[in-house]
């Protein structure tokens, strides 16, 4: 069987890691992302909170496919997909394929409340990381010439979700208060800072074990976090978050961690989309109704006698699902069998703070100082280039022994930036001339 067109939908770890190991065959491969660049995600909330620069975990999709002269990248949003032309409809055009991969991950799932997809801030994206960074250093400026009436909102910030990511980012925050705010403005008085976790089940980081979960949220207490557990936002309206309890959190800064849920392109038939809004797949991360349709990585549900209930939303599923793939692909082009995709758990871990972690291996469990460097060795490792290897472990390395960053920058977009936007956007609907 020979392999023509191939449209991979998603340039995260899933889709970048088979568009890289498709070697020696005759597929075109077209990847599709809407940003030019792959996002390391994991490390959205140091972004968030000033700790790394935005180019130290995006990397230019054209870049890394300098040399694959197979792989032609394009920016687009796709808008459709028709399984039965085999064809991808997106605003740059349409794209024919033999194979298509959908990798197109995860958006936050908002439960279906409009008020908190209005007002609260995502992190999905280096975009939303920025923008978060930008309103906590806004309101540290704007609290130096509010009323008292308003300084409450202000000083108030509110994570919703005690998975990794809110832990991570609540943890992140409350060094900032310790360590970074009291130099940056002495003026102030940040005893008022209040740092609130709201989560919405029993305890922080429910997927991990329960000494993992115990010491998680110590540590956030002891660094000053107001850790509510069985803490359900039942609205918010920009100003104040209201609790399903009845309790209320004046905020003008919620940031949403509290759910995720697949990302799945038009076109895919319901009847195949389960629960957390995910394709269902074969053991082969295929549709079996639909051959030569492809989906690994968070959009993608895979049920088997280990898993169950599908395999977690995690970098490290995506990334094994893409390799298998890549290698059935090729086997497919050779006419050999597939193998099935065989996932073990190497484990989970999160960061809380400056020698403050948790890991949870398939045999033992640990935390502090160690599980700390272990964060940090893996996740440096995961970096795509050496030279982004090398800037982060020079910033973590500045800010262990300073406690301080330089990269409490506000960008916000200027005029022209906004109508640069807009300007390529309006040429996606009508041909260049």
């Amino acid at each position: 069987m020979t392999c023509k067109k191939m449209v991979i939908l998603g340039a995260g770890f899933a889709g970048l890691q088979v568009a890289r190991r498709i070697k020696g065959t005759d597929c075109e491969i077209t990847l599709i992302d809407q940003y030019n660049f792959h996002q390391f995600q994991p490390l959205f909330y140091q972004v968030a909170t000033a700790r790394l620069e935005p180019s130290a975990i995006s990397f230019p999709l054209r870049k890394v496919f300098q040399r694959k002269k197979n792989v032609h990248v394009r920016i687009a949003k796709v808008t459709q997909v028709d399984t039965a032309k085999q064809q991808v409809i997106t605003d740059e055009g349409i794209f024919d394929y033999d194979y298509l991969v959908i990798a197109t991950g995860c958006t936050s799932n908002y439960f279906g409340n409009k008020n908190i997809e209005q007002y609260a801030y995502p992190m999905k994206s280096t975009t939303d990381a920025i923008t978060i960074r930008n309103r906590i250093l806004l309101n540290f400026e704007d609290a130096l010439r509010a009323t008292p009436e308003q300084l409450e909102s202000i000083m108030n910030i509110v994570v919703v979700g005690g998975g990794p990511t809110g832990v991570e980012m609540a943890g992140a925050i409350a060094e900032m208060k310790k360590y970074v705010l009291p130099r940056d403005y002495p003026d102030m008085d940040f005893s008022s800072l209040n740092i609130y976790l709201l989560e919405g089940g029993d305890s922080t980081l429910a997927a991990m074990s329960k000494a993992s979960q115990q010491k998680s949220q110590e540590y956030l207490e002891q660094m000053g976090v107001k850790v509510w557990t069985n803490a359900l936002a039942a609205d918010y309206d920009g100003k104040q978050i209201t609790l399903k309890d009845g309790r209320i959190v004046p905020t003008r800064t919620m940031i949403w961690a509290a759910g995720v849920m697949g990302n799945v392109p038009a076109g895919i038939p319901k009847e195949l989309i389960v629960r957390g809004n995910r394709i269902k797949v074969d053991h082969y991360s295929r549709i079996e109704s639909i051959p030569n349709v492809f989906v690994i990585g968070d959009v993608s549900y895979m049920e088997n006698d280990d898993f169950p209930k599908g395999h977690a939303q995690l970098a490290n599923v995506a990334i094994n699902q893409a390799k298998n793939l890549a290698d059935n692909i090729k086997r497919l082009m050779k006419d050999q069998p597939m193998k099935e995709f065989k996932y073990r758990n190497p484990g989970t871990m999160a960061t809380v703070g400056k020698r403050k972690a948790v890991v949870d291996l398939p045999f033992m469990s640990f935390q502090g100082f160690f599980a700390w460097l272990t964060w940090m060795f893996l996740h440096l490792m995961l970096i795509l280039s050496v030279r982004n290897k090398l800037t982060i472990f020079i910033n973590w390395a500045i800010s262990y022994f300073t406690n301080d960053t330089t990269l409490r920058l506000i960008l916000l977009p200027t005029r022209k930036q906004v109508e640069l936007g807009q300007e390529h956007h309006s040429l996606q609907d009508k041909p260049l001339t």
